[in-house]
């Protein structure tokens, strides 16, 4: 421990003051926060030159220590982009201290505090996403995990848009690959509104618990209202009465009965009857998702005009390298006003234009005209389709 370290007071009233030096190399910036078994400080890696988030205990129960150990070891273990990195861990004067990766800014409970209401619904199932992804990566883990602590204060939005899930302090791991001392190793916490009845009464938790507490952060998250505690709930539930969870979309009407739905099974009481996986529950905001964006879509057929290279071939039309285009609502209805246009100016012309026929064709009518009724000449003319020519072909009759 350094000599500024020794010096200060604050330690030994376990909180650290800035300027304090740890270990020789983390420098405390600033407070972070604290709960309720720990203190978070933001401090400077005067080795590597970066920011890292310093968590340290607040008493010296070996209890405390032991979980701390049991944390870091656990998060070193772990590598996905929704749960943040642990570089160090140690003890000073029977405290223990854990170095992690440092992530700026507010924390969801900060920013539910300053919205007062509810978050963007859009941004909260995006984010949701990304943190069942972190749960299907721990509950399916080598040493199964289970966090235990998911709640808006433990979430935090990166630079980068993305979501973090913090503070693995409640986490219990077990699976045939850890210690047979540290298997299933965890401590009694929850946090009230957000853990399942089973976690409160210390029944056991399964991943089933951390699909209950993300599912009343999700609530909270679109409501802007807590949830009731799962002890209200079930005490309801006893007396007959009805359950004081109100549908999410009773209290935002910009929800639909479908998401509300998806979050009371996530919230059911019995664990059994929440879904039975993380995947499961990705799956079901994943279709709901689909099914809204299908819904928000207008299907119209139009014709759409197409370009191609059209050769005849005896007497047959081949046509080639088709490309249609494809054309807006607003762009059919233009065309369409167009062709009316047109066709009404052609009307206008063919009334009132004095049409002649080509001097060829007049000449060769009056010729016709002059032969003897013997030899009347007979002559027709075809349309092509393609408007492009005439064909004219006169049959004589031969002199008997």
């Amino acid at each position: 421990m350094s000599q500024s370290h020794s010096q200060s007071k604050s330690f030994g009233n376990h909180v650290l003051a800035v300027g304090e030096i740890l270990q020789d190399r983390y420098r405390i910036v600033s407070q972070l926060g604290s709960g309720g078994m720990g203190m978070v400080y933001e401090a400077v890696d005067l080795r590597l030159g970066h920011q890292v988030a310093v968590k340290q205990t607040l008493s010296a129960s070996q209890d405390l220590c032991k979980q701390f150990k049991h944390e870091a070891r656990l998060m070193a273990s772990l590598n996905h982009p929704a749960l943040p990195r642990v570089s160090d861990y140690f003890t000073d004067e029977n405290y223990a201290f854990l170095i992690m990766q440092y992530l700026d800014g507010a924390d969801l409970a900060e920013t539910l505090a300053r919205q007062q209401g509810p978050l963007p619904m859009r941004s909260v199932i995006a984010w949701a996403d990304q943190l069942l992804d972190a749960l299907i990566y721990l509950h399916t883990h080598d040493r199964q995990i289970i966090h235990r602590d998911i709640k808006p204060h433990n979430l935090k939005i990166t630079e980068t848009g993305r979501i973090a899930l913090l503070d693995f302090g409640l986490a219990k791991s077990q699976g045939a690959n850890c210690d047979d001392n540290e298997t299933s190793w965890s401590i009694f916490g929850y946090s009230p509104r957000y853990a399942p009845l089973e976690q409160i009464q210390d029944l056991g938790t399964t991943p089933q618990s951390d699909i209950y507490a993300l599912g009343a952060t999700l609530y909270h998250l679109l409501t802007g209202v807590k949830p009731p505690d799962a002890v209200v709930r079930a005490t309801a539930l006893i007396g007959a009465q009805t359950d004081p969870l109100r549908p999410a979309h009773a209290i935002n009407t910009g929800l639909g009965i479908d998401l509300s739905a998806i979050l009371n099974r996530a919230m059911a009481q019995n664990p059994a009857d929440r879904y039975a996986t993380a995947s499961e529950f990705r799956d079901a905001l994943r279709r709901l998702g689909r099914a809204e964006v299908n819904e928000g879509l207008e299907f119209v057929a139009h014709k759409a005009p197409s370009e191609a290279t059209v050769v005849e071939v005896n007497n047959e039309i081949v046509a080639a390298a088709i490309q249609v285009r494809m054309i807006s609502r607003a762009g059919a209805h233009a065309l369409a006003a167009a062709f009316v246009i047109l066709l009404t100016a052609f009307g206008v012309f063919c009334r009132y234009y004095p049409w002649r026929l080509p001097e060829a064709v007049t000449s060769m009518a009056a010729a016709a005209d002059n032969l003897p009724e013997s030899n009347t000449g007979v002559e027709e003319v075809k349309s092509v389709s393609q408007g492009t020519r005439l064909k004219k072909s006169v049959r004589r009759t031969s002199k008997h």
